[in-house]
């Protein structure tokens, strides 16, 4: 998996991109914890339950079902995320199903069950270059933390932040 920091690089970087007229600043708020928020299923770790079980670690949460059904669910609130209930569902939509998708670009663990309930097989994306960060902070904190964050920077952030500040510049020029 992509560290729990930079699973958040997606809702950032459409946050900056949109702007807060379109992503409020609860909406965003909550895109960031959505991004985040598939890495609780290794809870199943201290339940025995087996990794590559649809309540594992890459399974159920990384789906895009599930993804799909929480961003459906916070539409209802739209008074409260004070935006448009198109732009909760997209917004929540992309910064969930982000988490499963930086997860295949990984270069470790049983790949993600992106098609869970339909189907419990999990993918890799062909090209998978960011290293896998280790589960649990015990097992991060040594030298190869800064190996793992090097590759989260060359592969997640400069990407996320390049494509928000063309977008931004894009957007500019088309006001004026």
């Amino acid at each position: 998996m992509a560290t729990i920091i930079s699973h958040t690089a997606i809702p950032i970087a459409l946050f900056w991109a949109a702007g807060r007229k379109k992503i409020s600043p609860r909406l965003f708020v909550t895109g960031i914890l959505l991004s985040m928020a598939p890495d609780l299923d290794i809870i199943g770790f201290y339940f025995n339950i087996d990794y590559g079980a649809a309540l594992g670690h890459r399974g159920m949460t990384h789906s895009l079902f599930f993804a799909s059904v929480v961003a459906l669910l916070l539409t209802q609130f739209s008074k409260f995320f004070r935006s448009r209930p198109m732009t909760i569902f997209i917004f929540s939509f992309i910064s969930m199903a982000s988490h499963g998708v930086l997860d295949a670009l990984t270069n470790g663990g049983l790949g993600v069950a992106f098609f869970w309930p339909f189907s419990n097989r999990r993918f890799f994306f062909p090209w998978h270059e960011i290293i896998v960060s280790p589960i649990g902070l015990k097992n991060f904190l040594n030298s190869r933390a800064w190996v793992v964050f090097q590759s989260e920077i060359i592969y997640i952030w400069v990407p996320c932040l390049t494509f928000a500040f063309l977008f931004r510049r894009f957007q500019a020029k088309k006001r004026a």
